[in-house]
């Protein structure tokens, strides 16, 4: 009696020791508030922001602005002045303009800028320290959100003061630097008009410097490209060429987009691209040396704007014209330059590009020139020091081209009222171009070869069944996308679309969006790919032969798939990083995984929430992961049901899981995909997520290679313990661990099971 009492006594204290007791190494996994106050105001602002400008033609972001250093046309006129005038140089012989001159794009045009020291401006410029990196362009740089390559300075102000100081740029002593400013009547006058204050001992100040300047570089915008007007509602803006080039642009064969996007054509992130080093260059690990782990070889995402102008590129010069740019990315990046998989941002894939498609891509980037916001170059300076003056641009790229630009065209696509009739061997896209707001374009029975440009709101393209056959888009394995577009109240129905090389149907920034009745077959990455959307409804489709996602709904808030049939596809329907979506009365079955659903790091989105999976047949997905090796998704064992990675708030009842012979369904943090080192800008936790009334049979009893090799076996359900929020009320299944929390747990067993299940990894792995 005595000992079963000693036992008893021992189990109560190891409970009551993992109950109380703070064991950080147990609970790092456990999550917190996942629905918090920042996490909504994300939400409203990143979705607000597609909702509102649901169109090429968007508004640029607000320009982060000091709240102590308000923009005036006083402190801009200063702010030019001295960006232009050498005074600010320790040999009064450089100004900012020496590597940053407008007439080069606001660069020098090197490979890498020469400093203190040299003398002349451009590639002519001779002598001096030579810099480790090349000077970014100044165009929209009060649009970014972390200054340098490595996003050393937060805003323009700091990023400012560190080259005047640095004794490899400028090298000027900040205190010197005000004594000869206050030496010259012109600058303390001017300093104290563009600070209101009549004592130039606090008006003309080394910060104010930074500051003028900072305002100054504020101004220098350009945002009236022959894109933008294209984006206005000018469709003649563009060049044939030039428009064949924004579908490559926006197109998953080159995911340029991704990183790239409207309208300033950069995003705040650093992304590991895998640039080769120069010859005789010193390792240059980028971010890394700011922000440390998780950053080695990311860079600042440049700006495309007025890109023909900046040449040669990337951080360190080493590519001289856009087409070595895009044979780099067409090569997979770094992996031709001996980077491996995992030391790259994974939206970096390898392509192939016809010379036309190289040709049309290149001119497209050329449309994105814009210098009608030029500021001249001023006569003279206060300091009477010499200024720089005007430069022909010596980039390659701005050899003159010959650019055919559009014509309108005649064509007979017939109008009845509101509605566009396209006939067998007329072009979809011509009515495209005629429709007006609420205009339907019909497509009449046939095989239609072309990509469709859908940059409209409020229309409908609907095809005609003929004899229970629907119209065919049909690339031929030669056209990368079946339709690429942007736009606000899209409907697509009836057609079936098959054999494109990159993806099927995406709509990018677009709001209401509806695909309806579309069968598509063996169409590149993905099937139906609604991206960055506010408002989709993706039903009655089917979708097959797909090397990611059959259904892929990145990006996207309020989001309704149903009644689809995916199969034969790496993953049959993907909801990523995405928020409010249901998922019901699918047959997703012979996929590598059914369906998943993700929260994914260094994408626009940083929230996955509130995903219902309701009543879907999920069963048989034990097709072969043939995902591109490197890709998220060829890490998905086959035989999956359901994977939530991450994701937070998912409620998963009423479904059937049948012979997946991995798992019915998975419940896993981040760190199984990307590794316990990896940096996360998102929370790698699932939270809240809620599984009950599901049927499952015959899950588990053959597990993939990859869950073999991890040390699991297979199951209904798999749960990392990640996130001791989850719960499963299910009744008889299989599940690893084998006992599972649900909803009438009480904290205090919650806590014990979580701690218990967290050591017990942590020992054995």
């Amino acid at each position: 009696m005595k000992k079963i009492l000693r036992i008893l006594l021992f189990v109560f204290g190891i409970y009551l020791f993992l109950l109380i007791m703070p064991i950080s190494s147990l609970d790092k996994n456990m999550g917190g508030n996942y629905n918090n106050t920042s996490q909504h105001d994300f939400i409203n602002e990143f979705f607000g922001t597609i909702a509102s400008s649901a169109n090429l033609n968007r508004g640029f972001p607000l320009m982060p602005i000091r709240d102590n250093n308000p923009m005036t046309s006083k402190k801009e006129q200063l702010g030019k002045l001295l960006y232009f005038d050498p005074l600010l140089s320790g040999d009064n012989n450089m100004s900012c303009a020496h590597c940053h001159h407008p007439d080069l794009g606001f660069t020098d045009n090197r490979a890498l800028s020469i400093g203190h020291g040299g003398s002349g401006i451009g590639k002519s410029r001779t002598g001096g320290t030579v810099l480790r990196r090349s000077s970014p362009t100044i165009w929209n740089v009060g649009y970014n959100h972390k200054q340098y390559w490595d996003g050393r300075a937060d805003d323009l102000e700091e990023q400012a003061s560190f080259p005047i100081q640095d004794k490899n740029e400028m090298a000027q002593d900040k205190n010197e630097l005000i004594k000869e400013l206050k030496n010259i009547p012109e600058y303390v006058q001017l300093f104290n008009e563009a600070f209101k204050n009549d004592d130039s001992s606090n008006s003309l100040t080394f910060e104010n410097v930074t500051y003028a300047i900072a305002a100054f570089e504020r101004t220098i915008t350009a945002n009236n490209t022959r894109f933008d007007k294209y984006s206005r509602g000018d469709h003649l803006a563009l060049s044939k060429s030039e428009r064949r080039g924004l579908n490559l642009f926006r197109s998953l064969k080159t995911r340029c987009f991704e990183c790239h996007n409207f309208p300033t054509f950069n995003n705040p992130d650093f992304k590991a691209i895998g640039v080769p080093q120069a010859k005789n260059s010193k390792p240059d690990l980028g971010r890394f040396e700011i922000a440390g782990k998780g950053y080695e070889n990311a860079f600042k995402v440049p700006t495309l704007r007025n890109i023909a102008l900046t040449a040669p590129y990337m951080h360190n010069g080493i590519f001289e014209t856009l087409d070595e740019v895009v044979d780099f990315y067409a090569g997979g990046g770094g992996r031709a330059h001996g980077f491996k998989d995992s030391q790259l941002d994974d939206k970096i894939r390898k392509f192939d590009l016809s010379q036309e498609e190289r040709k049309d891509l290149v001119a497209f980037m050329h449309a994105l020139t814009d210098e009608s916001n030029k500021p001249a170059i001023p006569n003279r300076v206060p300091s009477s020091l010499p200024v720089v003056p005007a430069i022909d641009n010596e980039s390659l790229e701005i050899v003159m081209q010959n650019i055919e630009y559009a014509e309108p065209e005649m064509n007979n696509i017939y109008r009845v009222g509101k509605k566009l009739i396209v006939n067998s061997g007329q072009a979809i896209q011509d009515g495209i171009e005629m429709a007006e707001d609420g205009d339907t374009v019909i497509v009449k029975y046939g095989e239609y070869f072309e990509t469709l440009m859908i940059d409209k709101s409020n229309i409908t393209i609907i095809g005609n069944e003929n004899n229970g056959k629907l119209p065919v888009l049909d690339g031929r394995n030669i056209l990368p996308d079946a339709g690429v577009g942007t736009g606000s109240n899209i409907e697509i129905n009836g057609f079936v679309i098959k054999n494109y090389t990159a993806n099927g149907l995406m709509l990018n920034r677009s709001k209401a969006v509806t695909f309806r009745n579309i069968h598509c077959e063996n169409t590149g990455l993905y099937g139906l790919y609604p991206v960055e959307c506010v408002g989709v409804l993706v039903e009655d489709c089917s979708v097959t032969g797909i090397s990611d996602a059959g259904i892929y709904i990145g990006q996207s808030k309020d989001i309704i798939v149903r009644r689809n049939v995916t199969y034969g596809n790496v993953t049959g329907i993907e909801i990523e990083n995405s928020v409010n979506a249901l998922v019901e009365n699918n047959e997703v079955y012979n996929n590598a995984g059914g369906i998943l659903v993700f929260l994914l790091p260094n994408n626009p989105s940083k929230v996955s929430l509130n995903c219902k999976i309701i009543n879907n047949y999920v069963y048989n997905n034990n097709h072969v992961n043939f995902a591109e090796p490197g890709s998220i998704v060829s890490n998905v064992p086959q035989g999956t049901g359901l994977m939530i990675m991450a994701g937070d708030s998912v409620e998963v009842t009423g479904n059937r899981f049948h012979n997946n012979q991995s798992f019915g369904v998975s419940v896993i943090g981040l760190d199984l995909f990307f590794g316990k080192d990896f940096v996360y800008d998102v929370d790698p936790i699932p939270d809240a997520c809620w599984l009950y009334n599901n049927d499952y049979r015959n899950n588990g009893y053959n597990p993939a290679k990859i869950v073999k090799d991890s040390g699991l076996d297979g199951a209904d359900l798999l749960w990392d313990v990640t996130g001791y929020n989850n719960n499963w009320d299910e009744e008889n299944v299989t599940s690893i661990p084998p006992i599972l929390p649900n909803k009438d747990w009480s904290w205090l067993i919650r806590k014990t099971n979580y701690r218990v299940w967290r050591l017990l990894f942590n020992i054995f792995g």
